[in-house]
This record gives structure tokens, sequence and C-alpha cells, in this order.
């Protein structure tokens, strides 16, 4: 089984995706850490804050491509991260797809509104930032366009933050 986990940063994909490695055992990839493993060797000319649609184009060719041979090698595995496309389904026939799960984390205005300062507490809680500077306008922001493009795979967090496995 794929699960893929997706949202807007700060929605705690990365702690969702350490908890399906604890409960579950299945191993994850943060596609960020393959995104600074391939700007840090000098494998790609993007950077950190080039934009997000060049970052999911690039990224997002080779996390496929790993989906599809952990599917046919019948392993387990736990994507984790905000370059997964909403239109990811084109890229896998059916045989894949019926081994591919996501999940995308979104947070309603209403959350972010009640719990900014508890949402900026947890920002580190699996991982440490070196700088965080996410403003509650662009968390609205991110998580709208989240809640607007992944239909049925969406999660919504809305009076507590409460995503079980």
């Amino acid at each position: 089984m794929i699960i893929l986990i997706t949202g807007a940063s700060h929605t705690g994909k990365t702690a969702l995706a350490q908890k399906f490695l604890e409960e579950k055992k299945y191993p994850y990839l943060s596609i960020d850490h393959l995104k600074m493993g391939l700007i840090r060797s000098g494998n790609t000319d993007l950077t950190p804050v080039s934009d997000d649609r060049l970052l999911t184009e690039y990224l997002w060719k080779i996390v496929r491509e790993m989906i599809k041979t952990a599917v046919e090698n019948k392993q387990n595995l736990i994507v984790e991260g905000c370059y997964i496309p909403a239109d990811w389904r084109k890229d896998f026939s059916s045989e894949y797809l019926r081994e591919i799960r996501c999940i995308c984390l979104v947070m309603t205005e209403k959350y972010i509104n009640n719990h900014f300062d508890d949402i900026k507490k947890h920002a580190n809680v699996i991982e440490n930032r070196l700088y965080d500077d996410c403003t509650r306008e662009e968390l609205i922001n991110d998580n709208a366009y989240y809640a607007g493009n992944f239909g049925t795979d969406r999660v919504f967090i809305d009076e507590k933050y409460d995503v079980d496995i």
C-alpha cells in the first residue's frame, strides 16, 4: 500500500507520516528531504525558495516513479510533502491506483484563525525548521488551494486537530 500525505505547510503531514511509521511500520519518504538532497548535491538549479509549481513538476517526476517501483515490488510506502500535484491520479494506471491512497490535510480558515499560535508552536514537532516566517494569511490561502483542488482526498481540520490513522 502506498499512502500519499499532502497539504499546505504546517498541516501536520510529517507528524502523520511519523505516526504511520510508528503504528504500521511503513517507511516514509519526505519529499522535502528529496528536494534538499537534490539541491544540495547540485543535481538541480532549483532552490528551496523556487516557485512551488516548478518544484512540484521537477520532484513529482521522480517521486511518481519511486511509487510505481514500490507498487511493483509490493512494498508499503508513505510519501509526504506538499509537492504532490492535485491531478496525481493521471500518472497511474488502474492497477497502480488500487494500491495508492491519498490524504490531503486541510485546515479551515476558522481553525487557522482560532489556533494560529498553536500551529506555529507545533511547527517543529518532528523536524526543526531553521526559518519559519509563515503568516496567518499564507496559511489561509495555501489551505484554500488544497481545499479546492484535492476532492475526496481531503481531511478537514476544523474544530480541533485530530487526524487519526
